[in-house]
């Protein structure tokens, strides 16, 4: 077998390798990034992110009008 197939072959599996490690951590970081979106907002659907358990008025509109 001629070595430039073989260095081809290496170096495409190692391209996708580098691929799927990107993908993962792109979507780890944009997980990241709607948690804390969610935090903020008070939405989603994870557990913590409820208002059952804080005061009046935490979490309601703020009227920056005033």
């Amino acid at each position: 077998m001629d070595m430039s197939l073989v260095t081809a072959a290496l170096g495409m599996q190692a391209s996708n390798t580098q691929t799927q490690i990107a993908t993962t951590v792109l979507k780890q970081n944009l997980d990241a990034q709607r948690q804390v979106v969610d935090a903020l907002l008070g939405t989603g659907s994870q557990g913590g992110n409820s208002l059952a358990n804080v005061g009046a008025g935490i979490g309601g509109n703020l009227n920056i009008s005033a």
